[in-house]
């Protein structure tokens, strides 16, 4: 039977909160008129995330991702190899750190001020809006961000204390001040060698040499790192990315804090920092460098060579 709804809820994102999501769904979904065997809540499970994922595609109308951008990226790598991309939507509820999809779906900010049950009930009367996913190296999505850099370094090194069991992960606020210290300790980082090849948006072609720079940040959407927006004009369903060259460290910090403020970040982003839009990408780097991806760290998981390439378009629910 085709459940209308399926939610894949990560248990551990944002401090556990999915635990109580799926504690109250069942008392939210019945006061919306739904019936049990309409719709369906499971904990995503990490022995056998892929085959999860790809049953639950398979078994609904809309599947919804409750978690991380982590727990959204895994989505739509199996959706990459579906044969539903095109008749399922997508829908989030944000619990992670960074939430940048969320944030510009205009999901995140009514579910911290108006609370679960406003999302839920929003969310599943939703409308639809196109959105483009990518792949990286042939098969990992990309839906929000990749980069190379000293904000993959700092990623890097968050997940690598968080993992040692230096910081919990279990608050969204104590994460973000371990980010700011490890900005502060991996502030030298650079680009030892390397280049990016952009196919642009006629079909020609161009090679730019990043060696010393602070990183390379290439966007699906216009967020990125928790709702910092260094992209000039970055659309979600194009098929084109916006690829941002960051020489220096006073460069980084003006993309970073400077992005979203109005006239400012745009006459900053128009002068000051260089960006490209791409149709597909090609990155030869020092196969050491330090890699996110929709802000997971791949760091010595991609090899020298990496190429972001469009994938599909799916649909996903918005309250835009």
């Amino acid at each position: 039977m085709m459940l209308k709804f399926i939610f894949l809820i990560n248990p551990i994102s944002g401090g556990g909160q999915g635990k109580l999501i799926y504690k109250y769904l069942p008392e939210i979904m019945e006061s919306m008129g739904f019936q049990e065997e309409e719709w369906r809540a499971e904990f995503t499970r990490s022995e056998d995330l892929v085959s999860q994922i790809d049953h639950a595609l398979k078994s609904t109308e809309t599947l919804i991702a409750v978690g991380g951008d982590g727990t959204v990226s895994a989505v739509f790598s199996v959706l990459l190899d579906s044969c539903v991309s095109t008749s399922v939507k997508i829908g989030v509820i944000p619990l992670g750190t960074g939430n940048d999809l969320a944030r510009v779906l205009n999901l995140y900010k009514p579910f911290v001020n108006k609370g679960l049950l406003f999302l839920v009930r929003s969310l599943l009367m939703a409308n639809t809006q196109p959105f483009d996913v990518w792949k990286v190296n042939g098969k990992q999505a990309l839906a929000n961000y990749f980069s190379s850099g000293i904000d993959a370094r700092i990623a890097h090194d968050f997940n690598k204390a968080r993992s040692q069991g230096e910081i919990s992960g279990r608050s969204v606020l104590a994460n973000k001040i371990h980010y700011v210290k490890r900005f502060f300790t991996d502030r030298d980082y650079f680009l030892s060698k390397g280049s990016v090849s952009v196919v642009n948006s006629n079909g020609t072609s161009k090679i730019y040499n990043v060696s010393g720079y602070r990183t390379v940040i290439i966007g699906n959407i216009p967020s990125f790192a928790s709702g910092a927006n260094p992209f000039l004009n970055s659309k979600m369903s194009d098929q084109l990315l916006e690829v941002v060259f960051v020489p220096n460290l006073f460069a980084f910090l003006g993309a970073i804090l400077l992005g979203n403020i109005p006239i400012i970040g745009f006459l900053y982003k128009t002068y000051f920092l260089k960006s490209v839009k791409a149709k597909s990408i090609l990155l030869e780097l020092n196969p050491s460098e330090f890699h996110q991806l929709d802000g997971e760290d791949l760091t010595h998981k991609l090899g020298s060579k990496i190429t972001i390439e469009y994938g599909m378009q799916v649909q996903i629910l918005s309250l835009r």
